[in-house]
Parts: structure tokens; C-alpha cells; sequence
């Protein structure tokens, strides 16, 4: 539809999903092109385009391949491709084929183009305590870089935590993490399983850094990502305080993205945000399912949509839109 859509309409126009498939998407905008990633489970591929809403038509390759075994081989999750110090990053979670090892880890490349040059693998980039740990993103912040990410407190399964760290350079976490979200209201603690020894999940996971106007604001995915629950929560902080307090954190008691029955979009989460090419608009990149009960897997596709701020500075998502909504492409 997309092919036809910018066809018909001079390709000004696109429909989402963005394309077929695609869990935990992400992308980030610099010197005129966007680049994407997502989930695939047993490599990293990156994604190369100066329009985010034509990806399907973006030239990609795969950038790197586990080993065979070891503690990095398996379970290869939210990769996220980040410009750091001059030099290009990949951060991703993997374990050996068991959850309960899951870790953050980096690649790193110096070439200016992500797709050319060599990526290094770097290896673990893990806070002292070395807890389970997914879905890392890194920011800057008043020149100091920062790490989030989705960890447990203990060792065992049961609950997903929001995680925040200060880091030295963009491969080394700096000092203890600092626990600032866990899941305690109804709408973010649905993670029901049928397992008789794992009975029940509550879930924060997926924290994404949006700034503006002074306002620092976590968005994060809440409940477990097979429920049709699976919704975006959100944290807010002023820039002027340490981000390293959780008392810094106001956590917004309700989700500002959640599933849309009448639109038929479910599980709306695992966020990205980018701006339009002219640097004018605001777009938020998530994945959500077409139909119920679609759970977490490779039924999830990539959508984007435009958001606004009110008058407190705070972003407005609004609702998912349905998939045959016609759509501007970002303004150029």
C-alpha cells in the first residue's frame, strides 16, 4: 500500500505499519538520513533512508552476527544505533539461549556512515551489581552521558524495573544504578502466564529519553508485551535536577499511548521518537498489532505518527491510528 500510496500522491503520502514486521523499533536522524533498527532475534540490521515513512523501499544489510554459542549468541533483542563521541554505537541485549542471562552489550564503529566501515564488537556494558538487563538507551545530558534500561533487582524473574546510570563513555556505566520506575499501577502490572512455576510478570521495560523546553521525560512500555495492555507510560523530570535521585521522577499515574480497539491497533509500545528532516515536527516510532491477542512476537509491526505538547511542555500522542489513516511523510 505504501508503493501505491506515494505513487498515486507524488510520494507525499504513506500508510502505516512502515513495513511488514518489525518488534522494538528505533531510529535517529544525522546528516540527512534516518537510521532504523529492530528486533530481529539473530542478527542487527540497519536500515538507511532520508524518509522514515518509505523504509520499506531502504536499502539494508546485516552489520553483525553473533557467534554460534556463548553468552552474546541467542535472544538478540532491541538493538538501538546511537552517534556518541564522534563515533557510532549499537547497543542490544542477548544471552546463550537462557533469559535469565540476559545482558546489555555494544558494538562500535568509527566510520562517519554506519553502513560502511567495520563494527567492533565491544562487549558488555553492565553496571557494577551486573543484573538481567534489555532494552538500553543512552542519552546527553547537560554534556554527561546516560544510561536506561530494563533490569531486575534480584536474580529471579517476576518484575521489570526502570534503571538510570551515569556513564563515563558511551561503553562504560559509571558509579551504581539507580532504580526510578517499577510497575505499581493497574494499568502497567498485566503480565498473566501460564506457566505453573511463572505465574504472573509486572512489567516496566523499553525507557526512551524525549527532551524539551527544560522537561526531561521518560516514556517507557508498560505490562507484559503478550497482553493487549502492553501501553507507554511516562516519567518527567526538569533538567535541572539530578537525574540520578529517584525523587527527580514524577511518575504520570495514567498510560499516554494505549490500545485502540475502535482503530484496531493493540499493544501500542517499545517507542522511538525522531524529528522531521526540517527539525519542525514530532514523531513518535512504536510497534502494535493488528488484531487481539496477536502476543509478542513477529506479528508486531512499526508505525509512526506525529505528536503535539501542551501548554505544560508535555507531550500528547493522542491514539494509534488505523492503518489505512493516509498520512503526511515528514516535512522535508
Amino acid at each position: 500500500m505504501l508503493l501505491f500510496a506515494s505513487a498515486v500522491h507524488g510520494q507525499q503520502t504513506f500508510k502505516n505499519p512502515v513495513l511488514p514486521g518489525g518488534p522494538d523499533p528505533w531510529c535517529v536522524y544525522k546528516d540527512g538520513y534516518y537510521y532504523y533498527m529492530h528486533t530481529m532475534g539473530n542478527r542487527l540490521e540497519l536500515w538507511k533512508t532520508k524518509n522514515i515513512a518509505q523504509l520499506k523501499d531502504a536499502p539494508h544489510k546485516t552489520i553483525w552476527t553473533p557467534p554460534a554459542t556463548g553468552p552474546y549468541s541467542k535472544d538478540i533483542w532491541a538493538p538501538e544505533i546511537h552517534y556518541l563521541k564522534g563515533k557510532w554505537y549499537v547497543y542490544f541485549a542477548a544471552d546463550g539461549g537462557d533469559n535469565q542471562d540476559h545482558r546489555i552489550y555494544a558494538l562500535e564503529n568509527s566510520s562517519p556512515d554506519p553502513m560502511q566501515g567495520t563494527w567492533v564488537f565491544k562487549g558488555k556494558v553492565a553496571d557494577p551489581e551486573d543484573k538481567w538487563a534489555i532494552d538500553a538507551s543512552v542519552f546527553e545530558h547537560h554534556g554527561k552521558l546516560y544510561m536506561i534500561w530494563s533490569g531486575w533487582e534480584g536474580n529471579k524473574n517476576g518484575r521489570q524495573d526502570i534503571y538510570i546510570a551515569a556513564m563515563k563513555d558511551p561503553l562504560t556505566i559509571q558509579g551504581k544504578r539507580v532504580k526510578i520506575s517499577t510497575p505499581q499501577y493497574p494499568w502497567e502490572t498485566k503480565g498473566d502466564l501460564g506457566d505453573p512455576d511463572l505465574k504472573h510478570i509486572d512489567v516496566n521495560e523499553g525507557p526512551q529519553m524525549l527532551q524539551h523546553k527544560g522537561l526531561l521525560f521518560i516514556i517507557y512500555s508498560g505490562s507484559a508485551c503478550w497482553t493487549d495492555d502492553y501501553a507507554l507510560g511516562m516519567l518527567v523530570a526538569s533538567e535541572k535536577q539530578d537525574l540520578l535521585n529517584p525523587a527527580s521522577w514524577q511518575k504520570h499515574d495514567q498510560p499516554v499511548f494505549k490500545q485502540s480497539a475502535e482503530n484496531k491497533v493493540y499493544a501500542p509500545g517499545h517507542n522511538s521518537f525522531f524529528t522531521s528532516p526540517d527539525g519542525k515536527e514530532y514523531w513518535i516510532l512504536y510497534h502494535a498489532n493488528d488484531h487481539p491477542g496477536d502476543g509478542c512476537g513477529g506479528k508486531r509491526s512499526p508505525r509512526i505518527q506525529q505528536f503535539s505538547w501542551n501548554k505544560l511542555g508535555w507531550p500528547v500522542f493522542g491514539t494509534p491510528l488505523k492503518t489505512d489513516t493516509l498520512l503526511k511523510i515528514p516535512r522535508s
